[in-house]
């Protein structure tokens, strides 16, 4: 680590889904002359571009991105990883600059760079095994209300539209026998950084009007077509997620399109809502909208 006399410090850019943290963190970036790690934990995957609003080329060639597009939909990676791995990274970067930004909305990835995790207790296989076959038998409603019922935290916080999250939560919880939200609080692991958590909302009609339309854009950009050609991968864990596991059931003969479509923002208006839940309760973040960047950059310097 840098010992120059100049505290090192994390700008964290976090928010709903649509709220415009890409367009912020490059404007940041530009002006503090640095690189970007993304905390967006489906934008690590090269095969999913149009569904996970990635940034286009010519936003990162504006800004170097760290953790976009450095993955295979096959490749197993967890946020236990991304700790490890994105720590590295910062570490890196911090030798040449002073400021770093990390931007996303996965709270559990920011959470994991900005305070890490407890270990996870091993998990008996026969339990997961248990768990997938109920899944495929009573399918994800009946996991949902599983979860809310043995631990209601972290039913507030999971993506219920992801059933591998919920199986893992649960799967924890009857090995261990504690609440799975019991491990991401015990203790906060000390960082060799500063942190300055700046989080962007609007109002939510404004929100939900942005999200609608960059639905009705998405699929303007060929979404289906991006999906169709994952067809052979959608059992793994990484595309079990909104904007693909609609347009799949599209693509199966379950649903026509517009409901599809029509689910697809629904589903992402919800996803929103929870990742403002989540956040709100981050005492550390200080809110903007995301036009106030003149007021963050006070923030940012007075650190």
């Amino acid at each position: 680590m840098n010992n120059s006399s100049h505290p090192k410090i994390l700008i964290v850019i976090a928010g709903p889904t649509a709220v415009g943290k890409t367009t912020l963190a490059i404007d940041l970036a530009r002006h503090y002359q640095t690189e970007i790690v993304s905390a967006d934990s489906r934008q690590y995957y090269r095969e999913m571009a149009i569904g996970t609003a990635k940034p286009t080329p010519e936003e990162l060639a504006q800004a170097k991105h760290h953790f976009v597009n450095s993955h295979s939909v096959t490749d197993s990676y967890n946020v236990g990883d991304f700790e490890q791995d994105g720590l590295k990274v910062i570490d890196e970067l911090f030798k040449s600059h002073d400021k770093v930004i990390l931007a996303g909305g996965s709270g559990l990835y920011i959470k994991a760079i900005c305070e890490g995790f407890d270990e996870l207790p091993p998990v008996d296989e026969a339990v997961r095994n248990e768990l997938n076959k109920l899944y495929a038998q009573k399918g994800i409603e009946y996991l949902q209300d599983r979860l809310k019922t043995a631990d209601p935290v972290y039913h507030e916080q999971v993506d219920l539209n992801n059933p591998q999250r919920i199986i893992r939560a649960l799967e924890v919880m009857q090995s261990s026998g504690k609440a799975f939200s019991s491990y991401h609080t015990s203790s906060v692991k000390q960082r060799p950084f500063k942190t300055v958590k700046i989080g962007l909302n609007l109002p939510r009609e404004l929100l939900y009007q942005r999200i609608n339309l960059r639905v009705d854009e998405m699929i303007k950009q060929g979404l289906i077509d991006e999906v169709r050609g994952l067809l052979p991968y959608k059992d793994y864990n990484a595309l079990n997620t909104v904007g693909y596991s609609e347009i799949f059931d599209y693509l199966d003969g379950l649903t026509d399109l517009e409901t599809a479509i029509a689910l697809i923002k629904q589903n992402t208006r919800r996803f929103a809502k929870r990742q403002l839940t989540w956040f709100n309760k981050d005492k550390d973040m200080t809110w903007f909208a995301p036009n106030q960047i003149k007021a963050m950059i006070e923030l940012i310097d007075k650190a």
